[in-house]
């Protein structure tokens, strides 16, 4: 997504649109990983030096509340991390180097289904999150 699609869709949730808002929807809409608080504060304030941490934080929990970023929890963080809320994907966390790896798998989209519809239930939402390590050859 990008940041003007981002823009729009707080501005059709009835944020107001401030510079420092406008800079910290870039800095997610240009992530490549899944920033912490601190992260986007850091790249935020290239952009507009004169934003605030707390700023940074009230946003960030606005946008979460309108389902529009994802606030992961991942469990070998100290930190909450964060992502655009786009297509639907999983994720593999590397326990050495923290690196975050999205994927998709139609095989467990399957499986979550039939475990739903087995259970009597209709499947809201599922967030699938492995850690491991990289097998040494």
């Amino acid at each position: 997504m990008t940041a003007i699609n981002l823009e729009q869709k707080c501005i059709e949730a009835g944020l107001k649109m401030t510079e420092p808002r406008r800079a910290i929807l870039d800095v997610l809409a240009h992530s490549e990983d899944h920033p912490s608080v601190e992260d986007v504060y850091a790249r935020a304030k290239k952009k507009d030096p004169a934003i605030s941490m707390a700023t940074v934080y009230r946003t960030l929990g606005l946008l979460d509340e309108l389902g529009l970023v994802y606030r992961h929890e991942f469990s070998d963080a100290d930190h909450a991390r964060y992502e655009i809320n786009e297509e639907h994907h999983h994720h593999l966390i590397d326990l050495d180097t923290g690196k975050v790896i999205e994927f998709q798998n139609d095989e467990i989209e399957k499986m979550k289904e039939k475990i739903a519809k087995d259970l009597g239930y209709e499947l809201i939402e599922c967030r699938l999150e492995l850690y491991g390590r990289k097998i040494k050859k």
